[in-house]
């Protein structure tokens, strides 16, 4: 089975991150969403199985027994995790993976699939962050705080990452992360079969 890319994005909550990969995956349709299984409520509008795969604990639980999660990590309070199996089927279709994360999911997967390409998204700075997540009106002063600090934290994670977006300019930044999944199709790592077959057709 051929590898293709897996493109992990990861940044604070209320940093444009699921924007970007909206975005992302309008113009590259040979990506697909990594549908992440979690534990915590339905918001809005969401629908099981497209948003997220909305399980109890206990289901969860028995799948990471089972091994099933290629990453998971606890975030908020609440169980997130990606199937092995959506790595596997898409590869097995001649797909890419697109990867919205948290930054122990992505240093999971990044132990577990060297190859992997981790961006952090960034906002242009805190107070920004701030209005965004208070424009969103969905949370308790409590809770923006809380996500505000967590922030730093995640932000704190960058040595992790090969590359680092800033988020200031939308447009700018989807040009950015286009460019980087671009770039990443053409690594050493994923075109070494195909030299490989180069030199032993002649060379």
């Amino acid at each position: 089975m051929a590898k293709g890319v897996l493109l992990i994005v990861c940044g604070p909550s209320g940093v444009g991150k699921t924007s970007l990969c909206d975005a992302l995956l309008q113009a590259r349709p040979r990506l697909d969403l990594s549908v992440s299984f979690t534990t915590r409520p339905r918001r809005g509008d969401e629908v099981d199985g497209e948003s997220y795969h909305f399980v109890d604990d206990d289901t969860f639980e028995q799948m990471r027994r089972e091994d099933k999660f290629a990453e998971w990590a606890q975030v908020h309070g609440n169980y997130y995790g990606t199937p092995t199996a959506v790595i596997e089927e898409a590869w097995a279709s001649g797909r890419d993976v697109l990867f919205d994360i948290d930054y122990q999911g992505a240093r999971q997967l990044k132990q577990r699939y060297p190859d992997a390409t981790a961006v952090l998204v960034a906002p242009p700075d805190l107070e920004t962050l701030e209005q965004r997540l208070r424009g969103r009106n969905t949370d308790s002063e409590e809770v923006i705080q809380q996500r505000l600090k967590a922030a730093c934290h995640e932000l704190a994670q960058y040595p992790l990452f090969d590359f680092v977006i800033e988020n200031g300019e939308f447009d700018d930044a989807v040009e950015v992360l286009e460019a980087i999944y671009v770039a990443s199709r053409h690594t050493r790592q994923l075109k070494m079969e195909w030299v490989e077959e180069l030199l032993g057709a002649g060379c």
